[in-house]
């Protein structure tokens, strides 16, 4: 009899072990720091937890970058941002008025499919609102997000996103921005001839190019500028020097390239193969301008290029850098002197302000039920709340005008000096421009 017992006992205790094992298999049993390696697209991801939080309350932010793919030397310093400044929000600042954000983060490959797919799932997962690093993926999810009024924000900007403006909005000045900034600062600073000086375009062809392109088109001949070609590349180009061969024939005084670092690195030194560097002044948009761009083409060939960028760098003194060089350095440190990473840390700390916002006045029970009402309050209650916000001083302020939906609207003008990124001029305002008033508009 005893000996029985015993072998029930044994069985008992095996089955209780069997179940544990089982248990812990089930539940996945990652112990990886989500700030170190961003999940797999298609996940939700933690960020930390919130000290202040009541309860189980929480409110879901969608956030895409181009982690992988051809742009994913902006992208995948861009993700490890959004997710690292994000860890930074809920466990020092308490979330956004107290209540923890969950993000629904996905890598899009820079594939219209995948984020269209990601804007569905966002929707039917409950954000409140959804965010793109880039201004193509932006493109590609806006058909879609205005119709059902479900608010997104870009982080590279182009007018087409938000021109008229509908559900989407720009954090930052847009690539028609940059070009109108820098042809300023050109004529003012830079061009010493008579005349007008001879301006050439090489363009990403998607929205990062066009941007640029329709800046040129509504305000050149206003700026005394006269455009000599307009030329296009892909993101996956491996040579232009067909594309220089025809802009040097029209003997430029200024070339301005708004792409991707890889494909302008291969610009510039095509460019110098057909000796225009040095001689003809380069100048370029935000997305072109990074430490990317320094590291594939070389200090010596960007040394004296301009560029146009919308935030601080990171010797700035400004309050946000310190957060901002602690975590990057802590989990990413591949990225410590990134633009791209400092451009989507700040897009963080954008969000939660929305959200802060749209919690303050319009209540948490209302963006809880989720739905067109939650989206409609986060963006009359949030993003139309913005005044002033001033992102840490990272970059210029934050607000919300009607009629433009540019969130924050000044770029500075930089240079490459000694292989870093130098301010050349204080903060430059961008005017609005409003290109749907133009004929053209909408053609390519």
């Amino acid at each position: 009899m005893k000996t029985g017992k015993l072998k029930t006992l044994i069985l008992a205790v095996s089955l209780i072990v069997t179940l544990a094992v089982l248990l812990v298999g089930c539940s996945g049993g990652s112990t990886s720091n989500p700030a170190s390696s961003p999940a797999a697209s298609g996940s939700s991801v933690s960020t930390g937890s919130t000290p202040t939080a009541a309860g189980n309350r929480v409110l879901k932010v969608g956030m895409i970058t181009p982690s992988t793919g051809p742009a994913a030397e902006k992208g995948a310093p861009g993700g490890d941002a959004v997710l690292d400044a994000m860890k930074y929000i809920n466990e020092e600042l308490g979330g956004a008025a107290g209540i923890r954000i969950e993000v629904l983060w996905r890598d899009s490959g820079y594939d219209a499919t995948k984020v269209v797919t990601s804007v569905k799932d966002f929707m039917n997962e409950g954000a409140l609102m959804f965010t793109t690093m880039s201004s193509k993926e932006m493109t590609d999810a806006m058909g879609n997000a205005n119709r059902a009024e479900f608010p997104g924000m870009a982080t590279f900007t182009a007018p087409n996103l938000y021109r008229p403006p509908q559900h989407i909005y720009g954090q930052m000045p847009d690539y028609g921005d940059d070009w109108t900034a820098f042809a300023n600062y050109y004529m003012k600073n830079i061009w010493k001839g008579s005349g007008k000086p001879k301006m050439a375009l090489h363009l990403l062809n998607n929205s990062t190019g066009a941007g640029a392109r329709d800046a040129a088109k509504a305000m050149a001949d206003k700026l005394g500028i006269e455009i000599v070609a307009i030329e296009e590349h892909a993101a996956t180009t491996i040579s232009e020097s067909e594309s220089l061969t025809r802009i040097k024939s029209k003997n430029p005084d200024v070339l301005f390239i708004s792409s991707t670092p890889k494909p302008t690195a291969v610009i510039l030194k095509n460019a110098r193969e057909l000796g225009m560097i040095p001689g003809v002044t380069i100048g370029m948009a935000h997305a072109s301008f990074s430490k990317a761009l320094i590291d594939q083409a070389g200090a010596d060939l960007v040394e004296g290029v301009y560029g146009v960028y919308p935030t601080v760098t990171w010797d700035d003194n400004v309050p946000g850098i310190a957060k901002a060089k602690e975590y990057v350095q802590k989990y990413h440190p591949g990225d410590y002197g990134n633009m791209d990473y400092l451009s989507c840390w700040t897009s963080s700390l954008v969000v939660a302000q929305i959200l802060k916002l749209a919690v303050e006045n319009a209540g948490y029970d209302v963006l809880a039920k989720g739905g067109v009402d939650a989206w409609r309050a986060v963006e009359k209650y949030g993003i139309q709340k913005l005044n002033n916000y001033a992102v840490e001083g990272l970059h210029g302020p934050v607000s919300y005008t009607p009629g433009d939906n540019r969130l924050d609207k000044y770029v500075k003008i930089y240079t490459v000096k000694s292989g870093k990124i130098t301010p050349v001029s204080d903060w430059i305002e961008a005017p609005l421009i409003k290109y749907e008033e133009y004929d053209w508009w909408g053609s390519k």
